[in-house]
């Protein structure tokens, strides 16, 4: 039985912050620009509300601007476009960030293609993603480029790793194989439709599971001395009446199996405003043909 190693989402969120600060500050001597990001929320969703704040006080604990544009639930879809043609326009705002989930008349579809991808920090734009399997410079979805962070933080470099993705969202799995593709690896992408999944998913040097279904992966689906990446975040009602947070991962049975694992809470979660941060630096520094810090 192997002693599986946590992969802390905490510390590396917070380490890709201080890469983040530290570049923003190197961009402010040396250009004299300052990288704005722009949070635009619809409506009093309390999960929202809280991602919102925090995303405001770590961009600005990052040396960056903060905007904040709060609309009430009932607003017209042509407002909310309206607003992000004028983000589109204001040369202050280098990233722009529509919370999702809108309320049902406005289109997500039409939000996510009336920003400018060379402003569209979530990286769903058809633009960078057209650009990302293009092999060219796109801004990439935060949750993806925050597992590919910790991939590299755990394994170095990740060449001719086989890397079994369950899940095809837009949002996390085909941007992720994307990125794994440039990491030189050999990418399954498999989903809920997939024959013997489980046994595609046992051929993994690396297994990320990013299907919304709490503990669909079991411990017998991975290969001894994988590395598994856990995208999950499934809250579960529990016996006594109260909920927790549990994975696409049966986290206890992988335990002993894997040679690492995310976990749920305090894993993949914790990555995507730090990369939202840094995809907001690179916005700005692309957009002004400065070079692009590496972090």
């Amino acid at each position: 039985m192997l002693n599986t190693i946590l992969i802390d989402g905490k510390v590396h969120a917070a380490a890709l912050r201080r890469q983040v600060a530290d570049a923003v500050s190197e961009v402010k001597k040396h250009h004299g620009i300052t990288p704005g990001l722009a949070v635009v929320l619809v409506g009093e969703d309390p999960a929202s509300q809280v991602y919102v704040r925090s995303k405001g006080k770590q961009t600005v604990e990052a040396g960056m601007l903060s905007f904040e544009h709060r609309l009430p639930a009932t607003i017209a879809e042509s407002e909310v476009l309206d607003l992000v043609g004028d983000l589109n326009d204001d040369p202050a705002v280098d990233g722009i960030l529509v919370q999702f989930p809108v309320p049902p008349q406005i289109s997500q579809h039409k939000v996510i293609n009336s920003i400018d991808p060379a402003k569209d920090v979530d990286g769903l734009h058809p633009a960078n993603a057209g650009r990302l399997w293009s092999g060219e410079a796109a801004l990439v979805p935060c949750t993806p480029y925050g597992c590919i962070y910790l991939l590299h933080q755990e394994l170095g470099k990740l060449d001719g790793a086989h890397a079994v993705v369950i899940g095809r969202s837009n949002l996390v799995g085909k941007p992720l194989a994307g990125l794994l593709l440039q990491e030189n690896c050999t990418v399954t992408i498999a989903h809920s439709r997939t024959r013997d999944l489980a046994e595609v998913a046992r051929r993994a040097d690396i297994l990320v599971a990013a299907v919304g279904r709490p503990e669909m992966v079991k411990g017998g689906w991975i290969r001894p001395g994988a590395t598994v990446i856990d995208v999950g975040m499934n809250r579960i009602a529990l016996p006594d009446g109260k909920t927790r947070l549990v994975g696409d991962v049966a986290f206890a049975e992988a335990q002993g199996i894997a040679r690492a694992i995310t976990p749920v809470p305090g894993g993949v979660g914790l990555m995507t405003v730090a990369s939202l941060l840094r995809n907001t630096l690179v916005a700005g520094c692309r957009r002004r043909n400065l070079p692009v810090p590496s972090v």
